[in-house]
């Protein structure tokens, strides 16, 4: 079973933030590949479906980004999912605006989220597809500037993103994720 997971956090207040940018993938994926995200377990949001003969689960921690791990690392225990079968996708202050960088492992850079999901995982070692924010401007706060909406502006290369990203994703169903770390680090 390949596991996506978009970080996040829950709640109508956050929906637009640069902070939710791997939920809006995982919207996106939802829609494209009609599964629903209907279950809940371990105080996450998910569905699962079949894309050819690969299970794939969908999944939205509820658990708020810097408690991440808590979510995910029970649920790829309690459906037997493997850490190369795993992808995140989260948000990045290192990259511009839209920039997608795929990795296969890695420190957590500062990113809470990831920083959980380290802790529990006990390895630094699986997918990512981190997707530029850039970091704040005018001396703001970094944790204001992360749960701030983006400027019309971003809104552009932020929804190019969320398509490319959903593209890497569908992608990886067929293809090495090493491979589609060539496609997408290179465009």
């Amino acid at each position: 079973m390949k596991m996506i997971v978009g970080l996040g956090n829950p709640g109508k207040q956050y929906e637009a933030t640069r902070h939710n940018i791997g939920f809006q993938v995982i919207d996106e994926l939802s829609k494209r590949l009609s599964i629903p995200l209907n279950q809940s377990k371990f105080n996450g949001m998910y569905g699962t479906g079949h894309i050819g003969t690969e299970k794939v689960m969908l999944l939205k921690p509820l658990t708020y980004m810097n408690l991440s791990g808590e979510c995910i690392v029970p649920l790829m225990d309690y459906f037997g999912v493997e850490d190369e079968e795993l992808v995140v996708i989260y948000d990045d202050l290192d990259l511009q605006v839209g920039k997608l960088r795929l990795r296969q492992k890695g420190s957590a850079g500062g990113h809470n989220g990831i920083k959980s999901i380290i802790q529990h995982l006990g390895t630094q070692e699986f997918n990512r597809i981190r997707i530029g924010i850039d970091r704040p401007k005018n001396g703001m706060k970094v944790p204001d500037y992360v749960l701030s909406d983006f400027t019309k502006e971003e809104k552009i290369e932020i929804e190019i993103a969320t398509q490319k990203s959903a593209d890497a994703c569908e992608q990886w169903f067929n293809k090495s994720f090493l491979e589609v770390m060539n496609i997408f680090n290179g465009a």
